[in-house]
């Protein structure tokens, strides 16, 4: 009786299984339990002086975080902002002192339209394509360094 072994076929299959989580979560940088998934950026024009950065962060922890605030050399002041109708329904940007709250197990979506991060007296143009450095400061999970991509083209996802 011939033996077969099961190796390479474990092998193979953990390899298609990383594949397909990659898929599935895009590309994600962790801190501890904190992840950041389909993190990019984006500029109004090449001569904007403001842009905004856009994620999801899924909290895997048991405990509750905030993200508090947003670091980068591409820009003078970077602000966590989000939109606020008012009165005779016109939306307006908010700074939000206190950042976002990102409940345990759950995920938050910074999107367009949403809470961003603004980015306010660009150093240099968002260039298409390019990538650009982002620290992210949260209360429990301490900061997450990240590379985004510019993507200027972009079009804003109707749901996460």
């Amino acid at each position: 009786m011939k033996r077969i072994s099961l190796i390479p076929f474990s092998i193979v299959m953990l390899i298609i299984l990383a594949i397909s989580w990659v898929f599935a979560y895009g590309p994600c940088t962790r801190s501890g339990e904190m992840a950041v998934v389909d993190a990019y950026a984006r500029a109004s024009s090449p001569s904007a002086k403001t842009g905004a950065a856009f994620f999801v962060l899924k909290n895997g922890t048991q405990k509750n975080d905030r993200l508090i605030a947003a670091k980068s050399d591409v820009a003078h002041h970077l602000m966590l902002h989000t939109h606020k109708i008012d009165a005779n329904g016109v939306a307006q940007m908010v700074h939000l002192m206190e950042g976002f709250a990102i409940e345990a197990g759950a995920e938050f979506a910074l999107k367009r339209g949403g809470a961003h991060v603004m980015l306010m007296g660009l150093q240099r143009p968002l260039v298409d394509g390019q990538k650009i450095p982002l620290t992210l400061v949260f209360e429990n999970a301490g900061e997450i360094i990240l590379e985004v991509t510019v993507d200027n083209n972009r079009k804003a996802k109707h749901a996460h």
